[in-house]
């Protein structure tokens, strides 16, 4: 049985997405107990009390707690989603026999994560029951992964939200203008090509996209998000 060490956002997507087939550990019995009706989860057990012995444990705890965990016994693995946290610190603070590193994404909770691994094949067999996966030569990738895989939702929500608006501001109804970019969303991610490809398949010369293009380029738009992903990745070693 797979433990999940954490009851936020990201441990109930992770948990969902394995259709509770998991358990969960935590210091809150109450928000314990809601976790489990949100993910189906069967079974919880309050931190001070558990025995991490022989287990597979998901950290899913914010990077600031690892140091009060206080974990007793020996793990069989440790599967850390926690960024910015290296294994060479981890395993400071919890005893096991391997350990592996993970960042997913929200998407979890759909069966859509796209996870970067790096580690064992356990922790990718446990992490391809809810979505894509994609394993890394090194913590740094790791790191750098987590601004593009962990980070990237919010900022391709971002995205949305502002297509979105434009369309409402053109004269579309807010749901229409909605359910045009979710379904704009779904057939990018079908596309098997190269972004630069797909943008030049798109753009014909004069037309209506190259016009929009011209503005995104004047907004500095695509530099703006080359700059997130590295001041994402920069956050990750500081915390």
């Amino acid at each position: 049985m797979i433990v999940i060490v954490g009851n936020g956002k990201m441990a109930l997507a992770i948990a969902k997405g394995l259709k509770g087939e998991c358990e969960v550990v935590g210091r809150d019995r109450v928000k314990l107990e809601e976790f489990c009706k949100k993910s189906g989860v069967k079974s919880y057990y309050l931190l001070d009390d558990f025995d991490i012995t022989d287990k597979t444990l998901i950290l899913a705890t914010k990077p600031n707690s690892l140091e009060t965990l206080n974990l007793k016994g020996k793990a069989k693995e440790v599967i850390s989603i926690m960024a910015g946290k290296n294994i060479e610190e981890i395993k400071k603070y919890i005893k096991a026999s391997a350990y592996s590193r993970v960042m997913p994404n929200i998407g979890a909770e759909y069966n859509s994560s796209m996870s970067a691994i790096y580690g064992s094949e356990k922790a990718k067999e446990i992490f391809d029951k809810i979505g894509d996966t994609i394993k890394v030569n090194s913590q740094k990738e790791l790191d750098i992964a987590t601004a593009i895989a962990g980070s990237g939702p919010a900022f391709l929500a971002v995205v949305a939200e502002a297509i979105s608006d434009g369309g409402v501001l053109c004269g579309l109804s807010r749901e229409m203008s909605y359910s045009l970019t979710r379904g704009l969303f779904r057939s990018f991610s079908a596309i098997d090509k190269k972004p630069a490809d797909i943008k030049d398949s798109v753009m014909s010369p004069a037309g209506t996209t190259a016009s929009g293009y011209e503005v995104l380029e004047e907004g500095s738009v695509r530099n703006s998000f080359i700059k997130a992903i590295k001041s994402a990745y920069e956050k990750s070693q500081k915390i």
